[in-house]
């Protein structure tokens, strides 16, 4: 195959940036779009050339670093897959693909096509931890979990944290991540002790981060490489209001959406 790659250029957040174009040839069909990229740093390194920065790690779709947004869509066209999932069989012969950076005023772009979500490590944090002592794995599998609690539970942890669903957003709303890390506890028995501190601390600190206000646009769905559903936000929203009005001091700064 054939392709002409048009990649974000930048050198660093001060610099300005532009699109590049790129021709690449002999792009294999089995090759992954992160792989196909290695191609390409190792064709501009051979000519003394910067290669183009990008995120990865695990290239097995579950550490969420991969984070493209590619012909305009987070992660590429194909549903439920992430950039290092998406294989160049998908593209067609002499095919124009563009490639950009995740593009949120919370997630700053430090170079080419990388950017700093050090912003979901800290809202992570503003959840604080489970307290409850559940002994050890003997004791802790005594806790019963009701089968539709334990699904959605499960639903809500597979979240990887990519940042696609803050990259589709026209707001660049966090919603659909914060409220699985929130609905991944909230389903738990072990979740409850904290449940309403924990709500707080996390809506307060994805408002801090600057990120926008959910608008039910449902791109975020659309575009989350697991599939997580929109109805944890609404869950989450629940859960905020409940224990706003337990702490009339909480205010919120971008309101829950």
């Amino acid at each position: 195959m054939k392709l002409t790659l048009r990649i974000w250029r930048q050198k660093d957040a001060a610099s300005p940036g532009r699109l590049v174009d790129y021709p690449l040839d002999d792009v294999s069909p089995d090759m992954s779009f992160l792989e196909m990229l290695d191609v390409l740093n190792e064709q501009l390194i051979a000519r003394a050339e910067e290669p183009i920065a990008f995120d990865h790690d695990c290239r097995e779709g579950i550490c969420g670093m991969c984070s493209l947004v590619i012909d305009g869509v987070a992660h590429g066209p194909q549903r439920a897959t992430t950039t290092c999932q998406l294989h160049m069989r998908h593209y067609r012969d002499g095919a124009t693909i563009t490639v950009e950076p995740f593009r949120a005023k919370a997630f700053p772009l430090l170079k080419d096509l990388t950017v700093d979500r050090s912003a979901f490590d800290r809202v992570i944090a503003a959840g604080g931890f489970v307290s409850v002592n559940t002994g050890g794995a003997q004791d802790a599998n005594c806790v019963l979990v009701g089968k539709e609690e334990a699904d959605l539970a499960m639903d809500a942890a597979a979240c990887i944290g990519c940042g696609a669903c803050v990259a589709a957003c026209p707001n660049a709303a966090a919603m659909l991540f914060v409220s699985a890390k929130v609905a991944h506890l909230a389903h738990l028995p072990q979740g409850q002790p904290e449940r309403q501190r924990r709500v707080l601390g996390m809506v307060q600190q994805m408002d801090k981060e600057g990120f926008g206000n959910c608008r039910n646009y449902y791109e975020c769905e659309a575009v989350c490489p697991k599939e997580i559903p929109v109805r944890f936000i609404g869950e989450m929203n629940k859960d905020w209001r409940r224990a706003a009005t337990t702490h009339h001091e909480v205010k919120r700064s971008a309101g829950a959406g």
